[in-house]
């Protein structure tokens, strides 16, 4: 048994072939049933009539070894309401139309004829047209269902926006009221805030006046030169007692910064100084606090005589306990009865603790009024090793022999260690006091 062969027409094009091929699958025709080679001159030619309103009348046999194959036809179901539409029915019209298109198209293979192919590939090419046709008229009718609907939520949307205008008028009305009953609670406020005022100027008119003092950065800077000398006239005296108890000099700076390059052996007195501006401002945060009580004294000790247990007299007693070694206080005194009487809360009638209280009160001061301008103002110190800065920086000696400023031979010193700190307070720099020797 062998089957007969088939050829492509070259008139259509792929597309329309693999959609013929696809629906022969769907199809599942069986138009054309197995035949013998020997006695396919009995084949018998198809009749296929069309009617005028597109349904196709099929009458189609074939013979095959005394075997008669008819075509079997597809019944499409249809209920009442499905069927009185037209477009469904034209829909089914065209799809029996393409499969009996289809089953001509086959035995027009057999036997083989080139004409009956071409005519019976235009006749589904022509059936498929109408399908699309059919197609496209839905998503037609599609659109317009969707453009009907958009017109209704437009219309929503126009009434949302007149319920939202009524809304609006509403809120603003609304507010309009709140707005008055504000006011009216404000000036409530005023009338309460004018009696408080004028009750607080009856109970400052009982109270002594207090002079009220304007902190500035000129203020500030005039604080820290006070600052800086009065710990220059604290390490003085230090000096003077560490000399005449016997203690070497070179090794208590050492001590105090080591391997430091000097270039005037008078220059270690600046070592004692950072020692004490070291201990003065150590673990001391810028906060704000009233100064004035301690700035109408000339003398910070009346101070600590008349409010021994202020927080100014708190600091001194703090700080010296710090600054002032108990080895140190030992070899200057011979004893320790002046810590044992700071240890005990009061303060010494010493020329020695005097001079300490007078530092004390500049220090104090200083870290008073810094916050009192800029509560944001900070301190900032200059590490030993790092270069120079003019910016930031301020030497306590001049430079070198055979330099006569800084200028562009800056770049040329380093820090040795930092007698006083640095503020900035705002926008102003209130430079750091270091010491300086020539990098290698």
């Amino acid at each position: 048994m062998e089957c007969a062969t088939t050829t492509r027409p070259s008139k259509p094009s792929s597309n329309i072939s693999d959609i013929v091929s696809k629906f022969a699958k769907v199809c599942k025709l069986r138009s054309i049933g197995v035949f013998c080679s020997e006695n396919h001159s009995n084949l018998r030619n198809n009749t296929i009539s069309v009617s005028k309103d597109g349904s196709e009348n099929t009458s189609q046999e074939t013979e095959c070894g005394g075997i008669k194959i008819h075509p079997q036809p597809v019944d499409l179901p249809c209920k009442s309401n499905v069927c009185e539409d037209v477009e469904i029915i034209k829909l089914f019209d065209i799809v029996s139309g393409l499969k009996l298109a289809y089953v001509q198209l086959q035995e027009a293979h057999i036997p083989y004829d080139p004409e009956k192919i071409i005519a019976a590939n235009e006749l589904v090419v022509a059936e498929l047209e109408a399908l699309c046709k059919i197609k496209h008229m839905y998503k037609e009718k599609k659109l317009k269902n969707v453009k009907l609907k958009s017109s209704r939520s437009d219309l929503l949307k126009a009434e949302g926006e007149v319920d939202e205008k009524i809304s609006e008028v509403l809120k603003q009305n609304v507010k309009a009221k709140d707005s008055e009953i504000f006011h009216l609670r404000q000036k409530h406020q005023d009338l309460d805030l004018g009696n408080a005022i004028l009750l607080e100027k009856i109970r400052q008119e009982c109270l002594q006046r207090k002079s009220v003092r304007v902190w500035n950065v000129n203020v500030f800077e005039d604080s820290f030169k006070a600052a800086s000398k009065s710990i220059h006239d604290f390490a003085k005296p230090v000096i003077s007692l560490m000399k005449a108890s016997g203690w070497n000099l070179d090794l208590a700076a050492n001590s105090i910064e080591d391997a430091v390059v000097y270039s005037k052996r008078c220059h270690k007195k600046y070592a004692f100084e950072a020692y004490i501006a070291r201990r003065m401002f150590n673990k001391m945060s810028l906060q704000s606090y009233d100064v004035d009580d301690i700035m109408r004294f000339d003398e910070p000790f009346d101070s600590l005589i008349i409010h021994p247990d202020s927080n100014f007299a708190k600091f001194c007693r703090e700080k010296y306990l710090l600054v002032v070694h108990p080895q140190m206080e030992a070899s200057f005194f011979g004893n320790l009865d002046q810590r044992t009487f700071v240890l005990s809360g009061k303060h010494p009638r010493t020329p020695f603790y005097q001079i300490f209280a007078k530092m004390a009160k500049w220090v104090w001061i200083l870290l008073g009024i810094a916050s009192s301008i800029d509560p944001k103002a900070r301190l900032f110190v200059a590490n030993r090793g790092c270069q120079f800065s003019d910016v930031y920086m301020q030497s306590v000696e001049e430079p070198y022999e055979g330099a006569s400023g800084f200028g562009e031979a800056q770049t040329n010193y380093k820090v040795e260690f930092m007698v006083m700190p640095g503020f900035k307070i705002g926008e102003i720099l209130v430079k750091s006091q270091v010491y300086l020797s020539r990098m290698k």
